[in-house]
């Protein structure tokens, strides 16, 4: 593939190669990050590689970020990882570098960087870095961890498999991970873990759904909630798939009170297209599962009846 060649290109034209991904990471950006990173140190052992970017939550077990100064970027390569727009990319020295390469896999929407590798068609940007690998294997050498860590961004983002992203080749690309020797199922295990908080607080997630007739759904997390659950906004994620649970319901919306004063909106669907719902309210994302905000509980209320609307149209 000629872009991947021309990535390749320029990873041996530089020296160093600083590698970013998204605030808030899950475990897809943290896969494909580290995942690039373990395969490009032991191809290029010469090389200075550096993984950047802010607090991973609960995903310290995937990967550890490196402390970098700006100075260090002088010269560098910088490559971001699973992240579709400017303002969502974690450690904002990314712009210090002498080039920027894009590696992901949401709809480009908003191009950035002086080098874009986009497939949305992908389940994950995980996959697409093993298939850099498979398409330059005749010089690219793949680690054990580097295997591991693109394994759990592939079984992150497509909800084991469970989600229309997962294609035959997705399948195929876990497959050829699996061969090498880490255990793929003490790894599912850690990743389907939840601590007692967030056990807790999915019970009063699944007493609290508000469903209507059509089959459109939410869940309002205020900040009182938040509280007594003693839960931050990033321990969340584990409870973002409850509703897609729940027979009947076709799309819904989890709205997640901030310090701030706003609400984080995460949107889910099994068929309605809600991407277009995130990108009039400040965010964006895959058809069916997308991020976005709303300033306050008016806004939230206008979020939620666009799903309802989304819904009822595709019935």
């Amino acid at each position: 593939m000629e872009i991947t060649q021309n990535i390749l290109d320029k990873i041996k034209e530089y020296d160093k190669i600083m590698i970013h991904r998204h605030q808030s990471p899950d475990p897809d950006a943290l896969g494909s990050q580290g995942g690039l990173a373990l395969i490009l140190k032991e191809s290029f052992p010469e090389k200075e590689i550096y993984v950047i970017g802010g607090p991973v939550g609960g995903l310290d077990f995937l990967l550890t970020m490196d402390e970098v100064e700006d100075d260090m970027y002088q010269g560098a390569l910088v490559i971001t990882t699973d992240t579709a727009n400017e303002p969502r990319i974690s450690g904002k020295q990314y712009d210090l570098g002498d080039l920027l390469i894009k590696i992901d896999h949401h709809p480009d929407d908003e191009p950035y960087g002086d080098i874009s590798w986009v497939n949305p068609k992908a389940s994950s940007t995980s996959e697409m870095i093993y298939d850099f690998f498979e398409a330059h294997k005749d010089e690219l050498v793949m680690p054990t961890e580097a295997a591991k860590l693109l394994y759990a961004g592939i079984v992150g983002d497509t909800g084991r498999f469970m989600y229309p992203a997962t294609t035959s080749h997705t399948l195929w690309v876990a497959s050829q991970l699996m061969t090498y020797p880490f255990d793929a199922a003490s790894l599912n295990r850690t990743m389907d873990e939840v601590s007692e908080k967030i056990a807790r607080l999915a019970g009063y997630v699944a007493e609290n759904i508000e469903v209507d007739e059509n089959g459109a759904a939410m869940v309002l997390l205020p900040q009182e909630v938040l509280d007594k659950f003693e839960i931050e906004d990033s321990e969340t994620p584990p409870i973002i798939p409850i509703p897609g649970k729940i027979k009947g319901i076709k799309a819904w919306g989890i709205f997640v009170a901030q310090p701030e004063g706003f609400y984080r909106v995460r949107l889910r669907s099994k068929g309605p297209v809600i991407n277009t719902i995130a990108k009039r309210h400040h965010g964006g994302g895959h058809p069916l599962a997308s991020g976005a905000n709303a300033k306050d509980l008016a806004e939230v209320k206008e979020i939620y009846q666009e799903i309802q609307q989304a819904v009822k149209e595709d019935n």
